[in-house]
């Protein structure tokens, strides 16, 4: 099969307002020449893509398919344009990393500011993405580098460890929690808790964990950042799991109380992914000796 990228463009048109004619109107052509171009769609394809009606179009499962395959191919495509442009404006090379919560907010900014100074011809396109969404971005080469902590399956994938996460639990200063040395998991799970948001690598090991425990977490409520969980914690909502990086950088600001996990699952190894057997350039490799460099590696 072969797809052209104004045929492409035309169907995510007409797909996503549920109308050839306003597709027609959006890509500033004739009605019949987007009939023309649905067909030999649906002609290559072997399958209709369509559901044609009085008063528009609904796709159909096989047109659902080739509208995702379309958005991402279509997205890669204007980050190509993107990434030529700054060649041509003089940049001499480009990384595109995706990294979880902690990565984004915690050290990557002093890594990128040092990184950037130094190499004034690089850019960085940093992504906050989901674990799942980190594996599959190295797999298939979305994302040149991945950013992550906790167990991965490296089917396919080259691991760089770069540093080590410790897990504490944040408490008001009143809790009962904070009058003990340390905190067991049994312990914790009696209590209310402010979690992060579904596919998040922390809420996602959290959840391994109960399961695998066969109980359940007492969720009051789920946020989006380390930030948002400690202002919940302080205001009394629950307690929470935090990276000890945010959490000591956050306890200066706000009236919590830090306490160590008991549990060896609360020293996470941080990783590099890279796509196994991929080459990596230059400075992509000096990007990861800098993040090994900064994590102690």
């Amino acid at each position: 099969m072969h797809f052209d990228l104004t045929s492409l463009k035309l169907f995510v048109q007409v797909a996503e307002s549920k109308n050839i004619t306003k597709g027609a109107e959006k890509m500033h052509l004739s009605l019949p020449a987007v009939s023309n171009r649905i067909k030999e769609l649906e002609s290559q394809a072997g399958v209709r893509l369509l559901y044609r009606a009085p008063k528009g179009v609904a796709v159909t499962p096989a047109g659902q398919v080739l509208l995702q395959h379309a958005l991402t191919l279509l997205s890669q495509v204007e980050n190509l344009k993107d990434d030529m442009q700054r060649f041509c404006e003089g940049v001499k090379g480009h990384i595109r990393v995706f990294a979880n919560t902690t990565a984004v907010t915690e050290f990557m900014p002093e890594v990128l500011a040092g990184f950037l100074a130094d190499h004034p011809n690089i850019d960085v396109d940093l992504q906050e993405r989901l674990t799942t969404e980190i594996i599959r971005g190295v797999l298939d080469g979305t994302t040149d580098l991945g950013i992550m902590s906790g167990p991965v399956d490296t089917d396919g994938l080259e691991k760089h460890y770069f540093s080590t996460d410790r897990l504490v639990l944040a408490v008001t200063p009143n809790h009962p929690l904070a009058e003990l040395p340390k905190v067991a998991f049994s312990e914790m799970i009696h209590y209310d808790f402010v979690g992060l948001h579904d596919g998040s690598t922390l809420q996602t090991f959290l959840n391994k964990l109960l399961r695998d425990a066969n109980r359940r977490l007492r969720l009051r409520i789920q946020v989006s950042n380390f930030e948002a969980m400690c202002r919940m914690v302080e205001a009394g909502v629950g307690i929470g799991v935090v990276p000890e990086s945010a959490a000591i950088r956050h306890r200066k600001t706000m009236l919590i109380v830090l306490k160590e996990i008991d549990e060896a699952w609360a020293l996470r190894e941080r990783y590099i992914l890279t796509r196994q057997g991929a080459s990596i350039t230059n400075y992509a490799q000096e990007l990861i000796d800098a993040l090994k460099k900064h994590g102690g590696a």
